[in-house]
């Protein structure tokens, strides 16, 4: 006999609500409200978003080099990075410029794209680290917990996977960037579809650029991505760690020129932790801020504005420190 259709429309609406609580990060809060009961380990389902990024890189063996495609990854890497430095980092979690809520959330799509979780989460879990830096509670600190797990191990826990949305009142409000931080994972899903299309148009009506579908897609989704996301967490890991300190804070932050070329500006660490609320972190003229500089445009074009300047007293200890 055929099943009957309140069953059908039943075993329907159960698929359904299966795949929305698995997309929805805001879910497992409903189970254990509680962060700290949450264990502090790898969780496997945490991972695999990881293992299947990182193994879609191997793909390249088979789709091969192109200069459009590697070109494409540069140019999406250099974007999005900006997007996570500029507004994830510098305005989300640190207010330190003004912007309207249209250029927020379209900022907030693209930093999403970079699959590091949605803008509430991140901003969240950038304000704890500064309240509590290189301190036990410090969910990605080397001092305390070794490079691999301050790098990318963290991440696979349930610990830190919740929103501490308590933390970010000024930013929970909006209920456009609550949506895509709960449904983090549909922008990166969208972002994919979209290099694949660019792929498959530039191998069908451009074939001079010896570009083909899956080779755009594993440079622009996967390699790209992946760069971009150890980039990021180079500051958790390395940035404690390895370079010079010119402000004595209460971290072990440090300066590096080289991770702030890698991250547009993000390097400049130490300057960071002495003051977190100036839109630039290159505080001396010679330390690039590639960030600063595109902020800057910004607030020439009149998307941003009242951007909060280093001010001279911090110039100065830091030059007595020098």
């Amino acid at each position: 006999m055929p099943e009957p259709i309140h069953e059908k429309r039943g075993l329907f609406s159960t698929t359904l609500r299966v795949i929305g609580q698995w997309l929805d990060s805001d879910f497992r809060r409903t189970e254990a409200p509680d962060p700290a009961s949450l264990p502090d380990q790898v969780n496997w389902e945490r991972t695999l978003p990881f293992i299947f990024l990182h193994l879609g890189c191997l793909a390249v063996f088979w789709v091969g080099f192109s200069w459009v495609a590697v070109g494409a990854a540069i140019f999406l890497y250099l974007v999005r990075m900006f997007a996570i430095t500029g507004f994830y980092h510098r305005y989300f979690s640190h207010r330190t410029y003004k912007t309207s809520r249209v250029v927020q959330f379209l900022f907030a799509l693209l930093g999403n794209s970079s699959m590091q979780r949605g803008p509430l989460w991140w901003a969240a879990t950038h304000r704890h680290h500064h309240k509590h830096s290189d301190e036990e509670v410090d969910s990605h600190s080397p001092v305390h917990h070794g490079f691999a797990w301050s790098h990318i191990g963290w991440l696979t826990s349930m610990k830190n996977f919740p929103t501490d949305y308590q933390s970010i009142p000024d930013l929970r409000k909006f209920p456009e960037l609550v949506f895509i931080n709960r449904f983090d994972q549909i922008v990166p899903l969208v972002y994919g579809l979209i290099m694949l299309g660019i792929g498959a148009l530039l191998e069908s009506f451009a074939p001079g650029m010896n570009v083909t579908m899956g080779q755009f897609f594993v440079w622009t989704f996967f390699i790209s991505t992946t760069v971009l996301l150890h980039g990021t967490l180079f500051i958790n890991s390395l940035a404690h760690v390895w370079g010079k300190r010119r402000y004595e804070t209460s971290d072990d932050s440090r300066n590096s020129f080289l991770l702030s070329v890698i991250t547009l500006g993000e390097g400049w660490h130490n300057n960071h932790h002495r003051y977190p609320h100036s839109v630039r972190q290159g505080f001396r003229s010679w330390e690039v801020d590639f960030t600063y500089y595109g902020l800057k445009a910004l607030s020439w074009l009149g998307l941003i504005w009242d951007l909060k300047p280093v001010p001279e007293r911090i110039k100065e200890e830091g030059r007595n420190h020098s």
